[in-house]
C-alpha cells in the first residue's frame, strides 16, 4: 500500500509516518528530510535548495522530483508500500507524481489529510524537537519525553531542532501551503482516495482514525 500524507507544517505528519512505518512495514520519504540531509552535506542538490528552505519557500520541482524518484526506485522489493510525506505540495507536482508512478508501474492508494489550525501549528512548531537517533517527535508544549532526556522509541539521548522552527518562518511557511499545497484536497478527493482527520485530537485518536480508513481501503 503506497500512501500521501497531507497537512500543513507541524500537524504531526511525521508521527504518524513512524507509527505506520512499524504497524504497517511501510517506507517512509520524506522529501523534507531528504532535501535537509542534502543542505548539511553540500550536495548539488542541497546548494540549489539551502536558499528557499530557509526562506520558508517551496523547493524547484524538478529539485524535489529527482529525489523522489532515486527514492521510490531504490526501494528493497519486499518493502510493502512507501509513505510520501511532503510530496506532491502543489496540483503540478501531483501531476509529475501521477506519471512518475505510472512510468514505474506503482500507484497510490491512499491520501490522508491530517488537519489542524494556524494558531496551533505555530505553538506546536516552534516547541518541537525531533530524536538525533529514529526520528521521533517531541515537544515542549505537547509531548516531552517519558523519561526527560531518552527517547520513547529507541532511547537515544541525542535529540535535534530545526533551524527554520521559528514563528516567522513557519507563518511564511503557512502561506504557502494554503496557497499552493491545500488545493491537492480537491484534487485527490476527485480521484475518491482522500481521507480528511482531525489532528488536533490526541495521537492515539489520530493512530485509530488512520486504522480505519486504512482498513476499508484494504477491502
Amino acid at each position: 500500500m503506497n500512501i500521501i500524507l497531507l497537512g500543513p507544517p507541524g500537524a504531526g505528519k511525521g508521527t504518524q509516518s513512524k507509527y505506520l512505518e512499524d504497524h504497517f512495514h511501510l517506507k517512509q520519504l520524506s522529501t523534507g528530510d531528504m532535501l535537509r540531509h542534502a543542505v548539511a552535506t553540500g550536495s548539488p542538490v542541497g546548494v540549489v535548495a539551502k536558499s528557499f528552505m530557509e526562506g520558508g519557500k517551496l523547493v524547484p520541482d524538478d529539485v524535489v522530483v529527482g529525489v523522489i524518484s532515486e527514492a521510490i526506485e531504490a526501494l528493497p522489493k519486499e518493502t510493502a508500500g512507501f509513505i510520501l510525506d511532503g510530496f506532491p505540495r502543489s496540483v503540478p507536482q501531483a501531476g509529475i507524481l501521477d506519471q512518475l508512478l505510472d512510468r514505474i508501474g506503482k500507484n497510490i492508494d491512499a491520501v490522508i489529510v491530517v488537519d489542524v489550525k494556524d494558531d496551533i501549528l505555530v505553538k506546536r512548531i516552534s516547541g518541537r524537537f525531533t530524536c538525533g537517533s529514529c526520528g521521533e517527535v517531541f515537544n515542549d508544549f505537547f509531548r516531552l519525553p517519558k523519561t526527560e532526556g531518552v527517547c520513547d522509541r529507541c532511547g537515544s539521548t541525542s535529540f535535534k531542532r530545526r533551524s527554520d522552527d521559528n514563528p516567522d518562518t513557519v507563518r511564511e511557511r503557512l502561506v504557502v501551503y494554503h496557497e499552493q499545497t491545500k488545493p491537492l484536497i480537491d484534487y485527490y478527493k476527485a480521484k475518491g482516495k482522500l481521507n480528511i482527520i482531525d489532528g488536533e485530537a490526541a495521537i492515539e485518536d489520530v493512530k485509530e482514525r488512520i486504522n480505519e480508513f486504512l482498513g476499508a481501503t484494504r477491502q
